[in-house]
């Protein structure tokens, strides 16, 4: 030992890292998979799962073979999905998101009748189901805010009828979670929680979603409802007005590159937080792992760790499985 050691100003950080049982028993960040939520992606059909091309690893399913998706998760340990719909035909208003037998609604219906223990959580946006690809109702060229929330409203109150847990509005219209908690009230959902995509950025990283969920704006942009990534205290105002109006969570959106927002709303805000480590984040990592780059396994350990790190409660994240496995075999957490 050198001779400082016994020094009292001086702080002798490596007593504690010298095995793995000391660097375990002081660890400051602990990771479950009880706080992974795994997405997927339904598509209208029968017999399909294709591999989503910015995407490696991560499918769109037909309802039939969504079987094959939960039997992964559970396998992984991880048993809270969040679903988002293909649907078979699109139009102005987004009429299939709210349908009975829509693409989510129908898969909320498989998952509730054949896997009951996995949480159903449904994303609550017109983007997928618009001829249009906006979140919202047009006119003039521009998503109308009131126009949009009783739709937006219908879709959730349908997705808990069909069976869905957990409610998450990604619209970014303001006043919806209002709506929608009126609505669900109304309908004798008063029981069934919302998620609000609260501070969900107008953000490169959702390229290879569009893709996947084929949701990409036929024209212009999202930033006039989607949040301006040079602000992080608005972060604040959205998840505190969302709580205001009815939200049991509150969510940041995406996750690696906004680790100071997810921070920031953890200490002003005392609501559970989730994260979204978004279609981006996954691409880059397989990309550099394909590459032969960087290691995959290694990158997710320490990724998923920052964003529990920064104050995130739970995270939505395509690499729930390999994270689920990484915390069993004690790679993190």
């Amino acid at each position: 030992m050198h001779d400082h050691a016994h020094t009292k100003d001086i702080f002798y950080g490596r007593r504690l890292r010298g095995s793995a049982a000391l660097r375990g028993m002081v660890r400051e960040t602990r990771l479950s998979k009880d706080t992974l939520i795994y997405p997927v992606f339904v598509q209208s059909g029968e017999n399909i799962k294709d591999e989503i091309a910015t995407m490696p690893g991560q499918y769109r399913y037909s309802p039939d073979r969504l079987p094959e998706f939960f039997e992964e998760a559970l396998a992984a340990g991880v048993d809270k999905v969040i679903f988002f719909g293909l649907p078979a035909a699109k139009d102005e208003v987004g009429s299939g998101a709210w349908a009975d037998d829509g693409i989510v609604q129908q898969a909320v219906r498989i998952a509730a009748e054949r896997y009951p223990e996995v949480l159903r959580v449904t994303d609550v946006c017109l983007c997928e189901y618009t001829s249009h690809g906006h979140c919202g109702v047009l006119e003039g060229g521009c998503v109308h805010n009131e126009k949009t929330l009783p739709l937006l409203a219908q879709t959730a109150v349908s997705q808990a009828r069909a069976g869905a847990q957990l409610i998450a509005p990604s619209d970014m219209m303001d006043g919806r979670v209002a709506a929608i908690r009126r609505a669900l009230d109304k309908e004798g959902f008063s029981g069934t929680p919302v998620m609000a995509y609260s501070a969900k950025y107008s953000s490169a990283f959702y390229g290879p979603f569009r893709e996947a969920a084929d949701s990409a704006p036929a024209f212009g942009d999202r930033k006039t409802y989607q949040m301006d990534w040079h602000n992080a205290r608005e972060a604040v105002r959205e998840s505190l007005a969302d709580l205001s109006e009815g939200a049991d969570i509150v969510m940041v959106k995406p996750a690696l590159a906004y680790l100071d927002v997810i921070r920031r709303v953890r200490e002003q805000v005392d609501a559970p937080l989730c994260a979204y480590a978004v279609s981006g984040e996954y691409a880059m990592i397989k990309a550099a792992a394909q590459a032969g780059m960087m290691d995959e396994e290694a990158l997710v350990a320490e990724t998923t760790t920052a964003i529990f790190r920064a104050g995130a409660d739970m995270l939505i994240t395509y690499h729930a499985p390999l994270a689920a496995r990484l915390i069993t075999e004690g790679r993190i957490g």
